[in-house]
């Protein structure tokens, strides 16, 4: 059923339209269990009173779904394995935050057993199907709330994701997959599937809706071992795109689609999008990242997953699908030795990590190589998995952020989607581009045939803190220039690109690596030049300063509308030298005026 075009008038009607759509789908695989009507009825209406009472609500009547590996008091928890079923009395610490916040859970959603698969067939639930061609699997292992939100039945979803599960069905369904940093939102109340990678991710038709369901449900929880101390810090919402950008794509023959012409032909088409939205491509050595994947399933981080079902492997193995106890099984030819082997290579991975992102504002890959019939899965159920994972898995052991998007469909009707990376803590940087990205391929809202909406102006809400303190870069710190990631790095945050007033000269500094320009006021026969201003955390704008080497220094700019604002100046004595620029009116237009043709 097509979602409704209007937002309903109350959280009464929400409730009644959503269970209205379920019933009609019928027994579709998506869900293993739904609230009561009853139950949802009473909420809403205890939402409506908390409304009256001047409550700041500010996820009032939504509905959401959860993965049925994440406790909802009062609802049973079953992982998949109703053997393992229980019901708890208290909600997941993410789930208390939403339904704090007004949110309504509508029920739990169908997964791969013990969250371990990407193709959302390993369940005795049912099979939740593709919802563009239902010969096709619809992903995994969050596969129920990737449907759920595809199909419009709920306004987002939680997943979890050790290995691309939070991604994979939002690729395949056409919605955004956000996949935040680790420890800025809680697992605690989530049943484990690997801790040292787990985290909760979020489901949702545009990446505005995604970042701002995460900003409600992140934060710090002393109750999750695994919680960051600097979680509340992590921002997610959209800001202002900078001009110019560099991407990573991974370099030659690791950019695989498995033999999928169609595949590789939708992702190139989204790398040229991002090229002319002001993108450079930058092609990088993915080994590393590669290598990093592979410890989710092959190495000892394997014998994690015997935390939730290693009691069932032991004592009741036939509980346990045929595929799953397979892969618990594998658990078994590690030992102590290979485990501590596999902890250092992570931390020597990890470590090399930063470096190999360095330069870029993100490195982008297709969320998956392919994409599988559910009898060819069936066929061949662990090897062809695995292969849905190789642009996914090396994400969460190497602690970075991710974000996956929609780019439109391929030439046979099935959707497809690109996923950008970063380090740990720019979920926002991501979900700028994201945004960008997602509106740039894409008409469509999952499967509803609702048109992707213009996006509303950012709330004061996700504004920037007001201790930030802006400052205005002309040269190699420049978006997509060298030295942006001095920036970016600790969490800068674009805020505009515009020009000084007509009172300075601009010149080439010689001798600078990489090179450098230098900024003078004039009294006379000044010009206006270009310029980008970003903001910074006071912190990090003190270690910025610190670092910048004479003859740079930061002094006070005015700007083309009045304006003053902290940026880059010169010493004036190093300007004897130096090459007057100013008739180019800003550093890219002369750098490329030294480009030969």
């Amino acid at each position: 059923m097509t979602a409704p075009a209007t937002p309903p008038r109350s959280p009464v009607e929400a409730v009644e339209r959503a269970l209205a759509a379920i019933a009609e789908r019928g027994d579709d695989g998506v869900w293993i269990a739904l609230a009561s009507r009853d139950r949802l009825i009473a909420e809403s209406r205890g939402l409506e009173e908390r409304r009256a009472a001047r409550e700041p609500l500010p996820l009032f009547g939504l509905l959401f779904g959860v993965k049925d590996n994440i406790d909802v008091a009062g609802l049973p928890t079953t992982a998949a394995c109703p053997a393992f079923a229980y019901t708890p009395t208290k909600s997941a610490t993410v789930v208390a935050r939403l339904l704090r916040a007004g949110a309504l859970c509508v029920g739990k959603t169908n997964l791969d057993q013990f969250a371990t698969g990407l193709c959302g067939v390993r369940s005795p639930y049912g099979l939740p199907k593709n919802l563009f061609d239902v010969d096709y699997i619809a992903g995994g292992s969050s596969s129920g709330s990737g449907v759920a939100v595809g199909a419009g039945l709920v306004d987002f979803a939680l997943g979890t994701d050790t290995a691309g599960s939070g991604r994979v069905p939002a690729a395949f369904n056409n919605i955004v997959g956000c996949k935040p940093s680790r420890g800025v939102l809680s697992t605690a109340g989530v049943v484990p599937a690997c801790p040292s990678f787990d985290c909760v991710s979020i489901f949702a038709l545009t990446v505005e809706e995604a970042a701002r369901i995460a900003a409600v449900a992140a934060g710090y929880d002393e109750t999750d071992p695994l919680s960051r101390r600097d979680a509340d810090a992590v921002a997610f919402a959209p800001g202002e795109r900078p001009p110019h950008f560099r991407f990573g794509v991974p370099r030659g023959g690791a950019l695989d689609f498995l033999g999928d012409a169609l595949a590789g032909e939708v992702f190139e088409r989204a790398l040229a999008q991002l090229t002319a939205l002001g993108g450079e491509r930058v092609e990088i050595d993915f080994a590393p990242f590669a290598e990093a994947g592979a410890l989710v399933y092959d190495s000892p981080f394997v014998a994690e997953r015997l935390l939730a079902a290693g009691r069932l492997l032991t004592e009741r193995p036939v509980e346990l699908l045929p595929t799953i106890r397979t892969i618990l099984g594998a658990a078994g030819r590690f030992d102590a030795r290979a485990a501590f082997e596999a902890l250092r290579r992570l931390a020597e991975l990890r470590r090399r990590s930063p470096s190999l992102l360095a330069g870029l504002d993100f490195l982008a890959v297709p969320t998956t190589p392919t994409i599988y019939r559910i009898d060819r899965i069936a066929a061949d159920p662990i090897r062809l998995n695995a292969t849905l994972g190789a642009y996914t898995n090396f994400v969460n052991p190497l602690d970075l952020a991710e974000l996956a998007v929609p780019t439109g469909f391929r030439s046979d009707g099935l959707p497809a989607g690109a996923t950008l990376v970063g380090p740990w803590g720019t979920d926002a940087r991501l979900a700028t581009f994201g945004s960008a990205l997602h509106r740039a391929t894409s008409q469509t809202l999952g499967a509803t045939g609702r048109p992707l909406p213009v996006p509303a102006p950012r709330p004061d809400g996700n504004a920037l803190p007001p201790d930030w303190i802006p400052i205005a870069v002309l040269g190699a710190h420049l978006a997509g220039e060298p030295l942006n990631h001095q920036l970016t790095g600790p969490g800068g945050r674009f805020l505009r690109a515009t020009r000084t007033a007509p009172s300075y000269r601009f010149y080439a500094l010689p001798n600078t690596t990489p090179p450098k320009p230098g900024l003078a006021r004039v009294e006379t026969g000044g010009a206006a030049i270009e310029l980008e201003v970003w903001s910074l955390p006071p912190a990090a704008f003190g270690d910025f300063v610190r670092r910048i080497p004479p003859p740079l220094c930061i002094g006070s700019l005015e700007l083309e509308d009045g304006t003053r604002v902290s940026g880059f100046l010169c010493e004036g004595h190093a300007l004897t030298a130096a090459v007057d620029i100013s008739s180019f009116g800003g550093w890219r237009a002369y750098r490329r005026s030294l480009s030969p043709g």
